[in-house]
This record gives C-alpha cells, sequence and structure tokens, in this order.
C-alpha cells in the first residue's frame, strides 16, 4: 500500500526543519515573490537552495508556492524565478492561475506544477481537464465531502494525485478567494496579503439609522459572525486516508516552530499508526490532546462528513486558546553528566513543572532541580530571550526536543 504524503508548512528555514525533524515527508513554502503568505518570512533563491539540499538529503520533498492570482504586472519575473527553481531543483511549484501554468510550461516541461486549492477545484472532469494539460497533482477545495472526495479518485488516472487539507485555519470565502481585506483595508488575499477581516468583530448597522450599532448576538463583547473554528481532520483520519488521496496537508507557515512541532508530530504518530493498524479513537484523541497544547482556535471538520453549520463558527471572540508556553528547546545532551545543553524561549525557573516532548515519542513530565548558565554557573532563572542553559535531565534527550510548561 502507497503511504500518503504528510505535507507540513514551512514560514522559514528553522521551521522548515523542526517541520522535517517531527516527521513531514514534504514541505511548501515561498520565495520572496507570487506566494500567498506575505506575513511569513518566506525564502530568498539561497535559502530555497539550502532549504532544497536539506530536504532532499534527508529523502524528503520541497515544494514552492506560486499561488497568486495575478493581475498583468504580477506577471513580470516569473520566467526568471522559474528558471532559478528549475536550476535549484525543487520538486514542484503551486499554482493557481492558468496564465501562470502557461508561462512556466512553455519556460519548462519537466518542472512538476501542482494545481492550488485557489483554483477550487471541486470535481473529477476538472481534475482530468488538468491532467490533458500535464499536472499531476491537484490540491483539492476545502469544500469537498469524503464521499465526493472517494469520487473524483474513481474517475481520475491512477498517476494523477490528490492531495487535501486536513489541520489549520479555515477561510471565510471559497477556497480563500476573498476579497473582504481588499475591501475594508485595502490589502489584497490573492496576492498573499490578508488582513484577516474576518476575524474582526461586526455590528449591524440599519441604513436610515448610520451610527447605531446593534449587536447581532448577545455577547457584550461583539459579534465575530465571519470568524471560523480551525479544521482539525485527525479523529477521522482513518476515513480521510481510505478516500485514496496522496497527500495530506497542514495549514500554518505563519505559525511558530512549536506549533509545526506539535502538530506534525501528533499527525505523523497517526499516520503511522494507520498502517500499522493501530489508530485506535483513543489514540486519535490522545493526539488531539497533544496538538491543544499548541495556541489553537476551537476545531471544526469544516464539510468533511456534512455540510457545516453554526457550531462551525466562533461568535465570542477572535482569540487563540493558549493552554502552555513554548519554554526551550535542546540543543545537545551529555549522556554522562545527564546535562541538556537549552535554548531558552520564555522564562524557565528552579521548581518548574514542565513536559517533554519529541519526534515520534510519548512526552514525560520533568521538574527543574538543577540549571546552569552557559558557562557553568547555577543559576535558578532563565528569563532572556534564547539564552542557553544547561539543565539536569535525567532522561535522555536529543537535539530537537521541545520543553513546554502549563500555563
Amino acid at each position: 500500500m502507497k503511504k500518503v504524503e504528510l505535507l507540513a508548512p514551512a514560514g522559514d528555514l528553522l521551521k522548515l526543519k523542526t517541520a522535517i525533524e517531527y516527521g513531514a515527508d514534504a514541505v511548501y513554502l515561498a520565495g520572496k515573490n507570487f506566494g500567498l503568505r506575505t506575513a511569513s518570512k518566506n525564502f530568498t533563491d539561497d535559502q530555497i537552495k539550502e532549504a532544497t539540499e536539506y530536504c532532499h538529503s534527508r529523502g524528503k520533498k520541497i515544494y514552492i508556492t506560486m499561488n497568486i492570482i495575478p493581475h498583468n504586472s504580477d506577471l513580470v519575473g516569473i520566467g526568471e524565478y522559474v528558471r532559478t527553481l528549475e536550476e535549484i531543483g525543487v520538486d514542484a511549484v503551486i499554482v493557481s492561475d492558468a496564465g501562470m501554468v502557461s508561462i512556466i510550461r512553455r519556460i519548462t516541461k519537466t518542472l512538476p506544477i501542482h494545481l492550488s486549492t485557489q483554483a477550487s477545484v471541486t470535481n473529477y472532469e476538472t481534475v482530468n481537464f488538468w491532467y490533458d494539460y500535464g499536472l499531476r497533482r491537484v490540491i483539492l477545495a476545502r469544500e469537498l465531502s469524503l464521499d465526493e472526495i472517494s469520487e473524483i479518485k474513481q474517475n481520475i488516472p491512477d498517476d494523477m494525485e490528490l492531495e487535501m487539507f486536513v489541520h489549520g485555519a479555515m477561510c471565510i470565502s471559497y477556497s480563500g478567494r476573498c476579497l473582504l481585506s481588499n475591501y475594508m483595508v485595502g490589502r489584497d488575499a490573492n496576492l498573499g496579503d490578508c488582513a484577516h477581516a474576518c476575524r474582526w468583530k461586526y455590528s449591524l448597522v440599519e441604513e436610515k439609522r448610520p451610527g447605531e450599532y446593534f449587536p447581532i448576538s448577545e455577547d457584550e463583547s461583539g459579534a465575530f459572525i465571519l470568524n471560523s473554528k480551525d479544521l482539525c481532520l485527525l479523529d477521522g483520519l482513518d476515513r480521510v486516508l481510505k478516500t485514496g488521496v496522496d497527500s495530506i496537508k497542514i495549514e500554518g507557515r505563519v505559525k511558530s516552530q512549536y506549533y509545526v512541532a506539535t502538530v506534525v508530530r501528533s499527525y505523523r504518530m497517526a499516520v503511522d499508526a494507520y498502517y500499522e493498524n493501530r489508530l485506535t479513537p483513543e489514540l486519535a484523541q490522545s493526539l488531539i490532546t497533544e496538538i491543544r497544547k499548541a495556541s489553537h482556535r476551537d476545531f471544526t471538520s469544516g464539510f468533511t462528513y456534512e455540510q457545516p453549520d453554526e457550531n462551525a463558527q466562533i461568535y465570542g471572540s477572535s482569540s487563540y486558546i493558549r493552554n502552555y508556553d513554548f519554554v526551550g528547546v535542546v540543543l545537545d545532551y551529555d549522556i554522562e553528566s545527564k546535562m541538556a545543553t537549552v535554548e531558552q524561549r520564555n522564562k524557565i525557573e528552579v521548581g518548574d513543572k514542565l513536559e517533554i516532548f519529541g519526534p515520534n515519542i510519548e512526552h514525560f513530565d520533568y521538574e527543574v532541580v538543577e540549571m546552569k548558565d552557559k558557562n557553568g554557573k547555577d543559576i535558578e532563572s532563565a528569563p532572556h530571550a534564547q539564552q542557553i542553559i544547561k539543565l539536569k535531565i535525567d532522561h535522555e534527550v536529543k537535539p530537537w526536543y521541545m520543553i513546554r510548561k502549563p500555563i
């Protein structure tokens, strides 16, 4: 049985390495132009080269987003950029616009093109149209049920791959094609500069009573009527994989390193458990509990099982839920002294009761009993951002392990 690809976001090089270390089979990212996430740091050409070498040296793949919906002026420079990506050796580009597909195909017949979810593909005839044009992967619209995805899979060529989102933020507009940000603040969501106006607080104004704001709900804080819950399909992953999709995708290029590690780890463990016939509802729920230890909104299954109703929205607040702080990442460990070298991310004090987790292992509890600065001097507190410290940890840890603290 062909194993599904686990595809993770990479907002910068550190997040990319974290995603790979925590079990992603492939990552997606943007260069400085043509991508839909200007809020993430994104990659220079040299950084894309470094990232590609890092992924390929570990047997992983790398996809570059070029999924803006371009105006005429946005077409400038596409040819040069595509030639650079082909020379670097990236595994595919992700494109939403037919004109950009055409330009790329005139330049190269060998660089794979994946059709973005922004293209809103919802049926097998459209998938087959793009197959005839030479594409071999389509990222499906989020507005599909599993039954529809299964039907699509049964009516396309065997070598046409399907990719679907299984986790992350949901857009209020169809497949992310939103104009609300443009209208409200002049920031074009379809060029990567979304202001997330769907997360704002709204009230109702009647035409003949300007200046009088009527709450849409009874909540005193206002109404967030466009604010969707986040997608999470981990507890139905067995049903997802039975559709035959080739790649499952996690959203979140602007999320933190800790978020990437936490979510990728849980999906990696769930995918592996599925193929080993040990993915139980209890294991799935325990992994969702782990995901909830990263900053998140409430979860929804979106369109996956049935048409979403009012319960898929969050009406009271646009805030994230955060129950844990990311306090450190392990850089090194000395087995003889049992001292771990740690880069601090939030304040750590002697006596703190923490949790430590790593790729594909269960987390374990840990209490800080001994802490030193980088020079070996005993300290009681590590309050400085990215301070290098040493912690006495009896349980062997490895580089990339992360430390969190309940709030």
